[in-house]
This record gives C-alpha cells, sequence and structure tokens, in this order.
C-alpha cells in the first residue's frame, strides 16, 4: 500500500492530478485515472487534462 505524503485535508493543494489521487487512496496509478473517468466523480477538465479539485 503506497503512504501518502499529506497528514491532513489542510495539507492538500487545490487540485489533484490523477497520480497525487492514487497516492492519497492507497491505490495504483491506472485505478486513479479510472476513478477520475467515472461518471460523479469531481473532475476539471481543460483540454485533455483532468485534474480533481
Amino acid at each position: 500500500m503506497k503512504e501518502s505524503i499529506y497528514n491532513n485535508y489542510n495539507d492538500l493543494p487545490l487540485v489533484l492530478t490523477a497520480e497525487m489521487v492514487s497516492k492519497i487512496l492507497g491505490i495504483s496509478l491506472s485505478r486513479g485515472y479510472e476513478l477520475m473517468h467515472e461518471p460523479g466523480f469531481p473532475v476539471l477538465r481543460d483540454g485533455s487534462r483532468v485534474v480533481a479539485p
């Protein structure tokens, strides 16, 4: 299991990449990408870039 470098909610950046999401949740990078493309998961899209607020 991957360990997050963030200790609490206030340490998180304003937007999260798929890599950050996977590290925070302790999941694989590929699952992080899958999760960010699931309907209902809150993301912001800028062209092909997808980040989670």
